[in-house]
């Protein structure tokens, strides 16, 4: 734990921010994170509690974890919520209600995992598993590509879950194209080998989520904020680049933005490590850079490690990266910070960072992930 005072002033992450149609107290997120703990896909009054301490003790957006749209396969738990359903729907109305009752805004990740590498050849061929071009990873074939009907049923599914969320009250959505899943499967050419108009250059595998992208604004209207999370790492594979240089990702960025999208959220596993050589830039920076649209950025937000290494390597309260959170906002590498597992350990600790009470910060440890305290 620090026992150093606090020798930075933490006034600009504590500012207002505006993502399309949603004004935010601050600067801080709440990270989607799958917990688990939604029996049958339906949300409780526990899940409803657990997000709503969080915007309590501050946190100015909590994005929820991924919720699966209403397609066959689009998850592989029976525990992870739904947003379709009238159950799960009721439950999540409850959630945004108590949120917001905090002051705080919430964003609803509309989720379909594919080939989940982590289950899919577990599952076997025969099961409701979809994917581009039916690769798990690349060279490991499970099932058939997707056809058409089946492309247009999840595009459809993704517009009718946003229209939902909508429609109970949260402020935005977010489309999970990130970490190997069904969108982020058509956009990596290691999963994505189609031939067709939704295969081929980086711009090409972009269409999936084009389509989805436009499918929901049309449902929404313009300003209702839809974010889209990607990432360069996938499950299956950590040192994976959809792009390699910045021209490969602004052409990458480019139809998405044209699409619609609101903001970006860049899935990272250290928030600060430079994206290219030859640039201290991160990759939260080289996509608000490119792009000009508002930037979300996580990767070990107040851990002394990365998620991964901190299985392995032990705990800590990460301190001194925020710090290093402090400064790049600052100079306007991104704008908003999302805060993952340092959340799951301290529901109050974007609280306790705007206090100066860093000392009594809680340490993340694997324990966190049992339960919704």
């Amino acid at each position: 734990m620090p026992t150093a005072p606090v020798s930075y002033s933490v006034d600009a992450i504590f500012t207002p921010f505006t993502i399309g149609g949603a004004r935010i107290k601050n600067r801080f997120a709440m990270a989607p994170m799958t917990r688990n703990f939604s029996p049958d896909g339906i949300p409780g009054p526990e899940v409803a509690e657990y997000y709503a301490r969080r915007a309590r003790h501050g946190v100015g957006l909590v994005i929820t974890e991924g919720t699966v749209v209403d397609h066959p396969g689009s998850s592989h738990s029976t525990s992870v919520p739904h947003l379709y359903g009238e159950k799960a729907l009721a439950g999540w109305a409850e959630v945004v209600q108590r949120v917001h009752a905090e002051d705080g805004k919430i964003f609803a990740q509309l989720w379909h995992v594919g080939l989940d590498p982590l289950a899919g050849e577990a599952l076997g061929p025969g099961t409701a598993l979809i994917g581009p071009s039916g690769l798990v990873a690349p060279g490991r074939q499970i099932t058939e590509p997707m056809t058409q009907r089946q492309i247009d049923d999840v595009v459809a599914a993704f517009a009718k879950a946003a229209a939902d969320a909508a429609r109970l009250g949260f402020d935005g959505v977010e489309l999970h194209g990130g970490h190997g899943y069904l969108i982020d499967q058509f956009f990596w050419e290691g999963t994505n080998q189609r031939t067709d108009s939704y295969g081929g250059g980086v711009a090409a595998r972009t269409r999936f989520a084009v389509e989805i992208i436009e499918a929901v604004r049309a449902e929404v209207g313009p300003d209702f904020p839809v974010v889209l999370r990607f990432s360069q790492w996938k499950t299956a594979d950590f040192t994976v680049k959809l792009a390699t240089d910045p021209q490969e990702l602004e052409a990458f960025l480019a139809p998405l933005t044209d699409a619609g999208i609101t903001a970006f959220h860049c899935s990272t596993r250290r928030f600060w490590t430079p994206e290219f050589d030859g640039s201290d830039l991160t990759l939260a920076g080289w996509t608000k850079k490119l792009t000009g649209k508002p930037v979300i950025t996580v990767g070990s937000v107040g851990l002394d490690s990365d998620y991964v290494t901190m299985f392995a390597e032990g705990t800590g309260a990460g301190t001194e990266s925020i710090a290093g959170v402090i400064e790049r906002l600052e100079r306007g590498e991104f704008d908003v910070v999302a805060v993952g597992r340092a959340l799951l350990a301290d529901a109050e600790w974007v609280a306790k960072v705007r206090d100066g009470r860093l000392r009594e910060l809680t340490p993340f440890s694997p324990q966190s992930l049992a339960t919704l305290a």
